[in-house]
């Protein structure tokens, strides 16, 4: 690879030429529309940081489609999994003011909080939590979420996941991320909005952000998510509030905003002449805490902080960085070069496609060697794309020609009860099967598929449009397969 050939020349201490980061940053203009042209996304804001500054902030495209409802460095945008970086800062500045430890067990503050092997309990800490190294299932308790149940609720029943081995495997949990923030919340006596808002937020000046859905939906500048059906970009039939994991997914924030977050980093923790973040926390945040992926094919390993992705970019030089994404319409990105002295942040209100990721890409090869390296949107968005897949056994597959009879509709109506899900209530409505589930109360109506097995169709952040499960009667228990990723479908008649 051309970058790679670069980087070898090159001293990744060094920071590259003055006149070429003018000149990166000079085109991003160009880059930005040429990537809404390229995609149809509806809206992006971008911002750069250099040394001790905001050197660049700039909107494009629409809030919402269909309006005359510009972007600007103020519109606010959902920033999704960049939540955990933005959050991971504020812990790191609570275990400064020795509130809290990276080391702290989670128990010691949350004793009602537990997973399956009692080790694990006893042992997990916060860092453990933060770097995704607890040993929970990819995305534990994501399902629940969208049942409706809280965060309280969703963190209680997360002692039934199974677990791989502790610390010392790499599985990314939004819900185990958000234990060791609630943690933090025990020891600073209060909740994370609140203290997100009054230590973190107001310090940076950070006045458009926050880490409640209410204060997002308020905003009369915000952005407004969307989704592509058939071709077109179309506004978002799912609005995504994402509180019960706020610390891993529910912040709010402008690019102008952004910025401000973006010094503190670049600057070890220190905004305006003022300390935020103690630099030996915020250290441990930027370090390697547990390998993502060995190094392979000449790409170096990758590895997670406290919150970050870490790791050398291809050019060789010490970078950190993370990436958002709303099935429901957002998609974000930042990454932090210390050695070029650069950060960068793009927001945008389309669901996931690699778009900011690839103009962070552009950008940071013309930083390093003046020209773009590689077509890094055919890159990024097959990635992106499979995420966005329907799920489900019997996506794409015909319905049967002569199936089987159900019983009669009456002996499958029945509560079925399920310690990790909940029950699922199963009623016959007017001549049809009809399933209910959660606080949420999320009603789906079930379709004959064959013999005892019914279908039915789900939507929401976790289920993209086409995701259809099997429901399964087998005796006294029914096993949904959507529910049942980690064996914990299967309910059983009370």
């Amino acid at each position: 690879m051309k970058a790679r050939e670069n980087s070898l020349s090159s001293d990744p201490s060094t920071p590259p030429p003055a006149g070429q980061i003018d000149k990166a940053i000079a085109q991003l203009d160009k880059l930005a529309k040429a990537l809404i042209k390229r995609t149809g996304l509806p809206g992006m804001a971008v911002a750069v940081v250099r040394g001790n500054q905001k050197v660049y902030a700039e909107g494009f495209g629409t809030r919402q489609v269909g309006t005359v409802s510009c972007i600007n460095g103020d519109t606010v945008f959902q920033l999704a999994s960049v939540s955990k970086s933005l959050g991971a800062t504020l812990v790191a500045q609570q275990v400064g003011f020795d509130r809290i430890r990276w080391d702290t067990p989670v128990r010691t503050k949350l004793p009602w909080f537990a997973l399956i092997d009692k080790h694990a309990s006893d042992e997990v800490t916060i860092g453990d939590l933060y770097s995704h190294r607890s040993g929970l299932p990819p995305h534990a308790g994501d399902r629940l979420e969208d049942m409706g149940y809280d965060r309280r609720q969703v963190l209680e029943r997360l002692r039934h996941q199974r677990l791989d081995p502790f610390r010392k495997t790499y599985h990314y949990t939004n819900f185990g991320l958000t234990a060791g923030a609630e943690a933090l919340c025990v020891a600073a006596n209060t909740d994370w909005a609140t203290l997100c808002d009054t230590e973190l937020y107001q310090p940076l000046g950070m006045s458009r952000t926050s880490s409640r859905y209410t204060d997002f939906k308020a905003r009369s500048n915000r952005a407004v998510g969307h989704v592509q059906q058939d071709g077109r970009w179309v506004q978002s039939p799912l609005l995504r509030d994402p509180d019960a994991q706020s610390p891993a997914g529910g912040a709010s924030s402008s690019v102008n905003d952004m910025a401000n977050w973006l010094v503190m980093l670049l600057g070890n923790g220190v905004y305006a002449g003022r300390r935020v973040v103690d630099a030996q926390a915020l250290e441990a945040a930027l370090s390697p805490q547990m390998l993502i992926a060995p190094a392979q094919d000449g790409r170096p390993a990758s590895y997670y902080g406290f919150g970050f992705n870490v790791g050398p970019t291809a050019y060789g030089r010490p970078a950190y960085n993370h990436s958002g994404a709303f099935a429901s319409g957002a998609g974000t990105f930042f990454r932090v070069v210390p050695s070029t002295g650069i950060a960068f942040v793009a927001l945008t209100n389309g669901y996931p496609l690699g778009i900011p990721e690839t103009l962070g890409a552009q950008f940071f090869d013309l930083v390093e060697v003046g020209s773009i390296q590689q077509d890094w949107y055919s890159i990024f968005n097959p990635y992106f794309l499979d995420d966005l897949k329907p799920e489900g056994s019997l996506v794409g597959v015909p319905r049967p020609v002569h199936p089987a009879p159900p019983r009669p509709l009456s002996e499958y109506a029945h509560t079925y009860d399920n310690p990790y899900h909940g029950p699922a209530l199963i009623t016959l409505e007017k001549g049809a099967l009809v399933l209910t589930m959660g606080p949420a109360r999320v009603r789906s109506p079930l379709t004959h598929w064959d013999g005892d097995t019914f279908t039915f169709n789900l939507h929401n952040e976790n289920a993209t449009p086409g995701t259809i499960s099997k429901a399964t009667f087998a005796g006294n228990r029914v096993t949904l397969e959507y529910y049942d990723r980690e064996h914990l479908g299967t309910f059983v008649r009370s």
